[in-house]
């Protein structure tokens, strides 16, 4: 299969609401991705140019010192510096060895350019995101 599973991306969120077809369309777009344990995947301060939807596979997460609650299949992250192309806000770890399917700015960014749908979803998903982080 070329890209990301479809069953995959209809847990994440950001893709929630999107029609057979248009997941089939994003799917397309991603990458499958390997990472052994204890491989970095991001690292903090870093320039960010790929999001992630994790497969299999658990990773952990650290902003400076600080470590955040692991990550697991279905969980997904970048979408930040994805955007706004900006430094990476965490460390993302393998903490196993995990399987990722990435999508690149680059493909990106044309995709939400032209559909309103996939726009939409994701600035509900960055609102609810900075909510939740506004709250702790």
């Amino acid at each position: 299969m070329v890209g990301a599973p479809i069953e995959l991306l209809q847990r994440v969120p950001l893709f929630q609401g999107l029609d057979r077809g248009e997941l089939e369309q994003v799917a397309r777009l991603f990458k499958e991705r390997h990472f052994s344990q204890g491989e970095t995947v991001v690292m903090e301060g870093s320039g960010g140019a790929a999001f992630f939807v994790i497969a299999s596979g658990e990773a952990m997460v650290a902003v400076g010192a600080a470590e955040r609650p692991a990550l697991k299949a279905g969980d997904y992250f970048g979408e930040i510096a994805l955007i706004d192309q900006g430094s990476r806000s965490a460390t993302v770890t393998a903490a196993s060895d995990l399987l990722c399917y990435g999508l690149t700015f680059w493909e990106f960014r044309p995709l939400v350019e032209g559909s309103g749908v996939i726009a939409w979803k994701l600035l509900e998903s960055l609102a609810k995101k900075l909510r939740s982080a506004q709250a702790d």
